[in-house]
């Protein structure tokens, strides 16, 4: 297969966009109409940036996605999607699921970490292949820090860099869930973008230590991701059932979620309406990425996006020194 070119970088990625773990059946199956459902809402809504990778359901969100997005024009979306996982046939497939990785899908395939050029070109090409799709506007480096950082970062980016001057992506970037590991990153390579995903939310701010101001010096955008936390700050009271970085929530960080919400509501400001807008204070991200396999919840996001926070709310939680 040869790799079409990309001639240009992609356009602004608005407030936010949408984020493709959750139609990848993330926890939980999703029929395929609840998955073209919530990406409707969020075309309709507005949303022009969709993000997805090859991780999310061994290859279901791209599919999904490509399937969706083929029946928009082309140049009215910026589609990021991830490299660093290539996926190949369970040699041992008998059945089984990818829970173990939180996806409820056949384990037919698995992943295996090749970040060399030979495996980012190839990635490239299969995502491709399953998006049905023409180009890919921007490929991030996915999650190199739970394999092998130094290979990852040795390897992945230099690939990338040279996918971008072909022309065969339009920018490139990490995506992690560690802001050192992004730094390092920033440090290292010749990134666009940064899409740090659960450490720079309302709850907590490691990326303001070296990250963003970091990427703010350089010029490289950052995409905040996984602002609710896995589900934490996604309702206007925790509870001790929702989720926090993919596991179940400790009792202190839902105590310190809890007064966030008391805060927030004496206010008269929804946590989660806090939550997705928070990250866009900071002048180098350039979008919130947010996802979800229900319509009415992608419909709910966007309404949360658009209402009005007043300066003094901001002012009140850091007085309170619930932020910084």
């Amino acid at each position: 297969m040869t790799i079409p070119a990309r001639s240009a970088s992609p356009a602004g990625l608005g407030r936010l966009g949408y984020g493709g773990a959750s139609i990848g059946n993330l926890y939980r199956e999703v029929a395929d109409a609840d998955a073209e459902a919530a990406l409707d809402a969020a075309w309709a809504g507005g949303i022009r940036y969709f993000d997805t990778a090859p991780h999310y359901g061994l290859g279901l969100s791209e599919r999904r996605m490509g399937e969706f997005l083929r029946t928009r024009p082309r140049d009215e979306y910026v589609l990021s999607t991830k490299v660093g996982r290539v996926l190949e046939p369970n040699p041992d497939y008998s059945g089984g699921d990818d829970l173990a990785h939180e996806y409820a899908v056949p384990n037919r395939t698995v992943r295996r970490f090749d970040p060399s050029e030979a495996g980012v070109r190839r990635s490239i090409e299969d995502s491709l292949e399953r998006l049905g799709l023409d180009r890919i506007d921007i490929a991030y480096l996915h999650d190199p820090d739970a394999y092998d950082l130094d290979r990852g970062l040795a390897e992945g980016l230099p690939a990338l860099a040279k996918l971008r001057d072909e022309g065969v992506v339009g920018a490139i970037g990490i995506g992690t869930n560690s802001a050192d590991a992004a730094a390092r990153a920033v440090r290292e390579g010749d990134l666009d973008l940064v899409m740090i995903a659960g450490r720079f939310t309302l709850l907590e701010q490691p990326a303001l230590a070296e990250l963003l101001p970091l990427c703010e010096a350089r010029g490289v955008g950052v995409v905040a991701a996984a602002v609710f936390n896995s589900g934490l700050l996604a309702t206007a009271s925790p509870e001790a059932g929702a989720r926090y970085d993919y596991a179940a929530v400790p009792a202190e960080v839902l105590a310190r979620a809890r007064r966030l919400a008391e805060a927030c509501a004496a206010e008269g400001v929804e946590l989660p309406v806090a939550a997705i807008q928070y990250p866009l204070r900071h002048p180098a991200v350039r979008s919130v990425v947010v996802g979800s396999a229900r319509a009415a919840s992608v419909e709910q996001n966007l309404a949360r996006m658009a209402e009005t926070v007043p300066e003094a709310f901001w002012t009140s939680l850091a007085e309170q020194g619930l932020i910084p």
